[in-house]
């Protein structure tokens, strides 16, 4: 693609770069359209127009056209990874959320392993129609996203209290079951600023979008640059690409286990330190190492690492967060943020930089080293304002039960528990956040 738009290596990192501002800028304008739409009909026409985007990117012909299908793409196809994992955790319990996230997540980990198998394929059509490979990677690639997009609207189902799959006493059956996991809003919530404010303001939506970029700019780095380390390890372009399909195939099991783990025993915090402290390993050897055989067992560990963490730490800020706009604000501020810094990662491998790129390992390691010292914040603030509520400290005041307790005011004053849990989400005191 370099040589046949005659892209200089700046040129091609721009390029690169452009999509992750677009992406990252329009994640929570459209979780919030989500909540007030239909998932049914936002999502489809999201994958539909970034089919079309991709499909068209396989067209242009100058460095400008290139630039502009890039932003676009990126505009449309923001809506789709926290729109998704938003309306996961609108239908399955706290415990139950992990596990879907692993293997939503791991569809693209699988898409990633295909890809370089497609790409292998592809590369045979180089110069039909006139077009190279690359060309037709975009094109065919897109109209598949296209038809995919067609036929979503008739496949995704709405919220739970509105789908229309579900009978009236199924939907009450649903909801009740997600309230008696203090998910109080999903009888249905609407649209306030003050739900926004609050996710604006808390601190677990700060602490996340650090953490969740301590995985999501080794993520990005890692995917766009392997099939490159691996070809810089002395591997021509196809069986570089065809030697990535094992690491995307052992990262997709783990995600999965990790998932299934998770929600199985509820140590979320502990299983992300430990996924990250694997990924931290596999970038020390691929910084120290100058063996190519050794440097490519190191990529399976930092895969190992890297994948499983992302949906383990969306579920964590998610399982954390009651309210359904406040929870749709916060994942898309979380995944947003993490994705802004992928404009930085897509820059860290260098052509100068080759074979060993031990810059870009560096930076990546940085990275990581970010997400160890949040999510041990993050643990140990959760960890401490469940012990406060379990003294009794966030209590509230609820009238014709406990008004005599004044210095309870600052908790606020209700009519009842119901009201306080509809008005104060996660901040009620009854409610006990996920370590």
């Amino acid at each position: 693609m370099t040589t046949d738009l005659h892209l200089s290596d700046q040129q091609y990192l721009i390029a690169l770069t452009i999509f992750f501002f677009s992406y990252s800028i329009f994640e929570v304008p459209s979780n919030i359209f989500l909540k007030r739409l239909r998932p049914s009909i936002w999502l489809s026409l999201l994958m539909f127009l970034w089919g079309i985007m991709m499909t068209v990117q396989g067209l242009v012909h100058n460095y400008g056209g290139l630039l502009g299908m890039r932003w676009m793409l990126g505009t449309f196809e923001a809506g789709l990874f926290p729109g998704v994992n938003y309306y996961l955790s609108c239908w399955y319990k706290r415990s139950e959320f992990g596990i879907r996230a692993a293997l939503f997540f791991s569809a693209a980990t699988v898409s990633g392993a295909f890809g370089g198998l497609l790409a292998a394929a592809i590369s045979n059509m180089d110069g039909v129609g006139g077009k190279p490979a690359w060309a037709w990677i975009f094109i065919l690639e897109g109209l598949v996203t296209v038809i995919a997009g067609v036929l979503s609207f008739w496949i995704i189902q709405d919220f739970p209290d509105t789908a229309k799959f579900l009978t009236e006493a199924e939907r009450t059956v649903v909801v009740r079951r997600l309230q008696s996991d203090d998910q109080y809003s999903a009888a249905g919530e609407s649209l306030k600023w003050h739900y926004i404010w609050r996710s604006l303001l808390d601190w677990k939506t700060w602490i996340g979008m650090l953490l969740y970029t301590g995985a999501d700019a080794p993520l990005y780095a890692f995917s766009l640059f392997l099939p490159s380390i691996i070809n810089q390890l002395g591997f021509k372009a196809t069986p570089a690409n065809l030697l990535t399909v094992p690491v995307y195939a052992v990262a997709c099991i783990v995600t999965c286990v990790v998932g299934y783990v998770a929600d199985r025993y509820g140590r979320r915090g502990y299983l992300v330190m430990l996924c990250l402290s694997v990924g931290a390993a596999g970038y020390i050897i691929l910084i120290v190492s100058r063996n190519a055989a050794l440097s490519y067992v190191a990529v399976y560990l930092a895969a190992c690492g890297i994948y499983p963490t992302i949906p383990n730490i969306i579920a964590w800020v998610s399982n954390n967060v009651e309210g359904s706009y406040k929870r749709s604000v916060s994942i898309a501020m979380v995944i947003g943020f993490g994705n802004i810094n992928g404009a930085v990662s897509s820059n860290v491998y260098r052509a100068r930089d080759a074979p060993w790129y031990s810059l870009g390992h560096g930076i990546v390691l940085m990275y990581i080293g970010i997400g160890l010292v949040m999510s041990a914040i993050y643990y140990l603030y959760l960890k401490r304002e469940n012990a406060r509520r379990e003294r009794g400290e966030r209590d509230e005041i609820i009238k014709g039960v406990n008004e005599h307790r004044t210095e309870l005011a600052r908790n606020g004053t209700y009519e009842s528990v119901a009201d306080a849990k509809r008005d104060k989400g996660d901040e009620w005191s009854g409610y006990r956040y996920t370590l």
